[in-house]
């Protein structure tokens, strides 16, 4: 086919999509944004998007064409001029006097107030940059110029970030130091709102974020730097400054439009922490027996410190949640809503412990330092907090009880059987009826009034627990003044021995639980083989 026929046919094609030069109205508009486009790229720089199909070439026949007519204009001229022209059918950018493209309506926007020729201008002075640059990067002293300032930009950034972190190293110290030593100075009636600890730590970390922060803007100017020196990566060094400072121009008004709500946020917190650190004076004294409060003793002090904590962060996160950076956007909103159900889905049992806890305290069922017995675990209880209990046994172990298992079983206190210090320490043996109670009960008197470390007063004494089919159950009952609960295994140890000690030299056996008949012999130990070897007798004084 001729050069004739074909342009006749590409110019009925564009006045039927353009209606005969008129803009486009809201169908032709679908229709443009229905077509598929393709960048002219000339030395890694895009200069037009080109659209088609149209007079039956499409977008990228278009783009191949463009770039193949450039590239022999090139070939043919060192730097060809470049210039516009109006055509019944758009815009001709031409390259040394030679077509190129032309831009017609369909590559424009009519919508944005684009036009062929404005959109062919701009067309135009990118081709001619681009032509530049692709001469430039053919230009192997550019290049070297290029790279020695690269070099130069890297040794100066390098020594830069070593300076950075040298004086985050020096300067963190000092500044940390001085914080934590001003924030000793803020206090409200003798109580310090900030921990001097927690202060230094916090502003270590604030310096050295600062130097990452700074180290990375560096870096990014550093790239697009050494980006820009290259023709070819040129384009993506200008991206790239562009990116950063619509970032850093985001970020900036951000900060600024949060810093009266994050003011607030601050202010809330800081007269939370100070009517804590207030209150917590008063739950102390309470705590410490200084103070005589008729609503609070020393054993709910501690509890009721940590609800009253709890609360006043809780109010406090209230108040401030409104002023919070994004607290109104959706996502903010829908993560929010995520966390709290998945905190009322899996913290269940960890709330029901708490609560167990708290009523074990309330209660006062026990407190740190009495011995205890609950269920099958008996010792000293060393720890009653929120979610479980530890009691350390005689033996020297370390049991941790979760509190729900404490409400659900029976504890046993010994502590508080009688007034004062000390502890309950009681047995039980099983012998038969052939044995006279009244016997039982003098032999169990004797045997706890031989034992150390057993009161005088109150008197141990003796009980008829069951009348079972084979025997009476006798529990011995007593009280010792020792201090340490962990000395109670030890006595209720040579209280067992005394027992056996007086119930053989009474000659009554203990042949508890069953037995089908009397033995000829009473199976006792006579008192002369009490100490059999290996074990010794003692030296008598």
């Amino acid at each position: 086919m001729s050069e004739l026929p074909k342009r006749i046919i590409f110019n009925l094609a564009l006045a039927a999509v353009v209606g005969l030069g008129v803009a486009p109205d809201s169908s032709a508009q679908g229709t443009q944004t229905a077509r598929e486009g393709m960048p002219v790229v000339v030395a890694n720089r895009q200069i037009i998007i080109l659209r088609g199909p149209i007079a039956g070439y499409t977008a990228k026949e278009r783009a191949t064409g463009t770039m193949q007519r450039i590239e022999a204009a090139l070939a043919a001229e060192n730097l060809p001029a470049v210039t516009t022209k109006e055509h019944e059918d758009g815009t001709l950018v031409m390259l040394g006097g030679k077509h190129a493209f032309l831009v017609t309506q369909i590559d424009v926007d009519s919508q944005a107030g684009e036009t062929p020729q404005n959109v062919a201008r701009e067309a135009g002075k990118r081709l001619k940059r681009a032509i530049i640059e692709r001469r430039e990067q053919e230009t192997p002293r550019y290049l070297a110029i290029a790279a020695g300032f690269s070099a130069l930009a890297t040794l100066v950034y390098g020594a830069v970030l070593w300076l950075i972190f040298r004086v985050n190293g020096w300067a963190g110290r000092r500044l940390s130091a001085a914080a934590a030593a001003h924030s000793q100075r803020l206090h409200v009636s003798g109580v310090h709102l900030l921990d001097a600890a927690h202060v230094l730590l916090l502003t270590r970390r604030l310096i050295t974020l600062a130097a990452w922060v700074l180290a990375l803007v560096l870096a990014s100017g550093w790239l697009t730097f050494v980006l820009e020196q290259f023709p070819y990566t040129r384009p993506w060094g200008e991206q790239l400054e562009g990116n950063l400072l619509d970032i850093l121009k985001q970020i900036a008004l951000a900060i600024v439009g949060a810093l009266p709500g994050l003011l607030f946020v601050v202010v809330i917190f800081v007269i939370a922490r100070a009517i804590i650190r207030a209150a917590g004076v008063f739950f102390t004294r309470v705590e410490q027996g200084r103070l005589d409060v008729g609503w609070i003793d020393a054993d709910t002090s501690r509890p009721t410190r940590r609800i009253f904590n709890f609360v006043m962060w809780v109010f406090a996160l209230a108040m401030a949640y409104p002023y919070l950076p994004g607290a109104q956007t959706e996502a903010f909103k829908g993560l929010s809503v995520l966390v709290g159900l998945m905190i009322t889905i899996g913290a269940s049992s960890v709330i029901g412990q708490a609560f167990n806890g708290l009523i074990l305290m309330y209660t006062r069922a026990f407190r740190v330092g009495e011995f205890v017995r609950i269920g099958d675990t008996e010792g000293t209880v060393t720890e009653l907090g929120m979610f479980a209990t530890r009691v350390r046994t005689g033996l020297g172990e370390e049991i941790t009880l979760p509190n729900s298992t404490i409400m659900a079983t029976t504890t046993k206190n010994y502590s508080r059987a009688v007034a004062g210090t000390g502890y309950v320490v009681d047995t039980a043996v099983t012998i038969g009826y052939s044995t006279p109670w009244r016997q039982v009960h003098a032999m169990l008197e004797e045997a706890a009034r031989r034992t150390p470390d057993m009161a005088k007063s109150p008197e141990p004494f003796v009980r008829q627990t069951a009348l079972s089919d084979f025997y009476v159950e006798y529990r011995l009952v007593a009280y010792t003044p020792v201090e340490h609960p962990a000395r109670r295994v030890d006595v209720l140890n040579r209280l067992h021995a005394h027992i056996q000690d007086v119930f053989n030299e009474h000659g009554v056996q203990i042949m508890s639980p069953h037995y089908m008949m009397d033995p000829k012999e009473p199976q006792v130990v006579p008192k002369d083989q009490w100490y059999a070897a290996p074990a010794r007798a003692p030296e008598r004084q």
